[in-house]
């Protein structure tokens, strides 16, 4: 079998699997299996394929119709301009999710000057580790904190930080129960999908992401109404509090934080023009 050939029936295989960009899925297989660039594709499309491998594409390929997510079959994802380890163990970062590291910094870069601030950064529900550490490569001075109450994601989190030589510390913790200290920033994209609606969840998120960073309980507002709630222990007075949310959650998660006591508080959309985040900062006053 040729490269071409074989590329042609990892399309149709996953054309008959319902995979929706079943073309570029099957392309970035090949090029995960074979490691190859498509100019050389190209140029070698009609030479033979070495069996081997063949049959690895063609293990991945079956796993990619069953609907697990290309970024679980290949362990990797990439966000804010960088490549993360993943597994079945945490969510796959996401491109919308990004939205929320650019309001943290930028908020960050108007409150502080960082030559002159050590900013400390909380991260609940760190699962990858994605946006703390995404936080820490842009803000040089600053020092973060992952919280996770998955094991699992915790290892997956330290091996991006030890593989994108970024320092962070990691705490296995419910929430807040085992920090003890305050931050300057405290930043979450906790699980917010109603209970009722995980089983409407396309099958690569509903069945191969873990639930327990789905599930926001009944309505998708129990985290957020306990980190708000909660947050004045651990974030020092005019510091950022900020999450992701669901896109219906704009005004419900602002109305938290407001009356909550956060000032300055901002609904943040994504290029869909949906609600992607919230931000406020905490009273300078201490209560």
């Amino acid at each position: 079998m040729t490269y071409k050939e074989l590329l042609e029936h990892g399309k149709n295989q996953l054309k008959q699997g319902k995979i929706q960009e079943y073309q570029l899925d099957a392309w970035l297989l090949l090029e995960h299996v074979f490691q190859v660039s498509k100019t050389w594709y190209f140029v070698h499309e009609t030479e033979i394929v070495d069996v081997e491998k063949a049959e690895q594409y063609e293990a991945l390929i079956q796993r990619r119709k069953n609907h697990v997510p290309l970024q679980q079959i290949t362990e990797e994802g990439y966000f804010y301009g960088m490549k993360f380890y993943v597994n079945q163990h945490v969510l796959i970062p996401r491109q919308d999710t990004e939205i929320l590291v650019e309001e943290v910094l930028k908020l960050c870069g108007s409150l502080w000057k960082q030559e002159e601030n050590h900013l400390q950064i909380l991260d609940l529900c760190t699962g990858s580790g994605c946006i703390l550490l995404s936080l820490l490569a842009n803000l040089k001075q600053a020092e973060g904190t992952g919280v996770d109450l998955s094991l699992e994601a915790l290892e997956v989190a330290k091996r991006n930080a030890r593989e994108l030589e970024i320092p962070a510390k990691w705490l296995h913790s419910d929430l807040f129960e085992q920090v003890d200290r305050s931050y300057d920033v405290i930043v979450s994209n906790p699980p917010y999908i109603r209970t009722s609606v995980i089983e409407d969840l396309m099958e690569e998120v509903r069945l191969h992401e873990p639930r327990m960073a789905l599930d926001g309980k009944e309505d998708g507002l129990y985290f957020y109404r306990k980190i708000i709630r909660e947050a004045e222990g651990y974030l020092k007075p005019g510091g950022i509090l900020a999450f992701e949310i669901g896109y219906d959650q704009g005004e419900a998660v602002s109305g938290l934080m407001k009356n909550q006591g956060y000032e300055q508080i901002q609904v943040v959309q994504d290029l869909a023009g949906l609600d992607r985040c919230v931000t406020g900062i905490r009273n300078q006053e201490e209560k």
